[in-house]
C-alpha cells in the first residue's frame, strides 16, 4: 500500500530493511497487513547495474556492474529513503480486458528511511508519479502499454488511480507550463482567484499541482485577498486556535454549521476550478465539531501548491501527452464514462484542440479534506523550488494510497 505523490519521481517500497518504519498495527484502519518487499523471493528482479541510464548515482560507483544505489531527499524534516534500484514486474488491473497487464519498472529497495517516513508516514512506500523518466507512469507509457497520461480520484478518505487515462470530452483543461525554464514538475499558470463572487485581478501567479502535499499554499498577496475577502463573508465568529496551522478558524457545531464562501482559481480561456471544501472541521476532546478553518497556508514563493484538499471531489487528468492538466467534478464511484484508451503508444504527438468549458458549481459543505504525506524530491531542480517544497506544509498522516503487487 504505498502513498500516491505527483510532487515526486521514484516508487519505492520498504524492502531489505536496515532501518524502516514498523508495520504491524495498521489493520484495524486499513483493513489489510502491510508488508516488505524481498527481492531475494522474486523471480522476475535484478540490481539496476551502475551502468544503466537510470541510475543517476553511476558516478559514485567503483564499477559500472555494481547495484545503483538511489537516496532521495525530501527536504522536510531531513526526511530521506536510500537503498538500491532494482526492476521488476508490476501488476496492473486492466479495465479493457481484465487481464492483468505486466510492467517492467524500476523500484526503489527502501532499505533505510530516515525523518518522518520512520514516524508513520508512507509507511509501505510511495509511488512517485511525477514527470521524469524513472517514474511509473513514465515507464507504461515508453512500454507502449498506456497513452502518456493518468488520472487521479480524490474522495474523501480515498481515492484512484488510472494509467494511460485522458478524461473525458467534458473535462475542462489548462496547460502545463514550465518553472525556471524546464517541464519538471506539474505546474500550471492561475489567472485569478475568487471568494464567491469577488475576484482579484492582479492575484495571477504559477503553482504546482502535487497530491503529496495535503494542504494548498498561495503566494503571500493572492492568501492575504483570498483570506480577508473569505472572513468578511464567511458568517461565523472568528477564533483563536493553540496551534498555528491555519489563520483563519471560525466556531461551528454539529446543530449550527454556517455557510461557507466558494474559492475558485480561474485559468486562461475562462477556465474555473471551484473548490468543493476549503476547509477544514476542528473538534474537541470528545470528537464533537467545535468548529472549522479555511485549510489553505502561505507559500515562501511567488509559486503556490494547489493541495490534496482542493483536489478533493476532482477527477484529476495529468496529460503528459498534451502536456495539460484536466478536471471535472466526480464521486469516484461512477468512472464508466471516462474515455477507454487502447493498450499502445500514440499515434499523434501534438497537442489537441482545447476542450470545452463546462463549469459545474456546487456548494461546499464544511467536511474534513483528504490528507496525504509531503514528499518533493530535491534532486536537479532550483534552490527555490527546494524550499517552496520544504516549508510549505508539513507531513500528515497517510490516507490516500494504492495497492501494487510486484513479483
Amino acid at each position: 500500500m504505498v502513498a500516491l505523490d505527483t510532487g515526486s519521481d521514484l516508487f519505492w517500497v520498504p524492502c531489505d530493511c536496515i532501518e524502516c518504519a514498523p508495520l504491524a498495527g495498521y489493520r484495524e484502519t486499513l483493513d489489510r497487513d502491510l508488508g516488505i518487499y524481498k527481492p531475494a523471493e522474486s523471480t522476475t528482479s535484478r540490481h539496476l547495474p551502475c551502468s544503466h541510464e537510470l541510475c543517476s548515482s553511476g558516478s559514485g560507483c567503483s564499477s559500472p556492474k555494481q547495484p545503483c544505489p538511489y537516496s532521495t531527499d525530501y527536504l522536510q524534516e531531513n526526511t530521506t529513503s536510500s537503498g538500491l534500484l532494482i526492476e521488476d514486474v508490476l501488476h496492473l488491473n486492466s479495465r479493457e480486458s481484465h487481464a492483468p497487464v505486466k510492467a517492467s519498472v524500476i523500484i526503489g529497495c527502501g532499505r533505510k528511511q530516515s525523518g518522518s517516513y520512520l514516524d508513520g508516514i508512507a509507511p509501505d512506500g510511495l509511488l512517485g508519479l511525477g514527470m521524469a523518466d524513472i517514474s511509473v507512469p513514465s515507464f507504461l507509457a515508453r512500454a507502449g502499454l498506456v497513452r502518456n497520461s493518468f488520472s487521479m480520484c480524490f474522495k474523501e478518505y480515498s481515492g484512484r488511480i488510472f494509467f494511460g487515462d485522458q478524461g473525458v470530452s467534458t473535462q475542462q483543461s489548462t496547460p502545463f507550463v514550465p518553472l525556471y525554464g524546464k517541464f519538471q514538475t506539474y505546474a500550471v499558470n492561475v489567472d485569478k482567484s475568487c471568494v464567491g463572487h469577488k475576484c482579484f485581478e492582479g492575484t495571477n501567479f504559477e503553482a504546482i499541482v502535487d497530491s503529496g502535499t495535503s494542504f494548498t499554499a498561495l503566494p503571500l498577496n493572492v492568501y492575504k485577498a483570498v483570506t480577508v475577502e473569505f472572513d468578511r463573508q464567511v458568517n461565523a465568529s472568528r477564533i483563536t486556535q493553540e496551534d498555528d496551522s491555519f489563520e483563519y478558524c471560525y466556531s461551528a457545531s454539529p446543530l449550527e454549521m454556517p455557510d461557507v464562501p466558494t474559492v475558485t482559481l480561474n485559468f486562461a480561456a475562462n477556465k474555473s476550478f471551484q473548490v468543493v471544501n476549503p476547509t477544514i472541521v476542528r473538534k474537541d476532546g470528545e470528537g464533537s465539531i467545535a468548529g472549522f478553518c479555511l485549510a489553505v497556508q502561505k507559500s515562501p514563493e511567488a509559486i503556490g501548491i494547489i493541495g490534496q484538499n482542493f483536489l478533493t471531489g476532482y477527477h484529476i487528468v495529468f496529460d503528459k501527452e498534451n502536456m495539460k492538466l484536466g478536471w471535472y467534478r466526480s464521486e469516484c464511484h461512477d468512472l464508466d464514462n471516462s474515455t477507454t484508451v487502447p493498450l499502445g503508444p500514440s499515434q499523434h504527438h501534438s497537442p489537441g484542440d482545447p476542450l470545452p468549458s463546462s463549469e459545474q458549481q456546487t456548494s461546499p459543505t464544511v467536511t474534513p479534506p483528504a490528507v496525504a504525506g509531503k514528499a518533493p524530491t530535491s534532486s536537479g531542480g532550483p534552490s527555490n523550488l527546494h524550499r517552496l517544497l520544504a516549508n510549505c506544509c508539513s507531513l500528515l498522516f497517510l490516507t490516500i494510497s494504492t495497492v501494487f503487487f510486484i513479483s
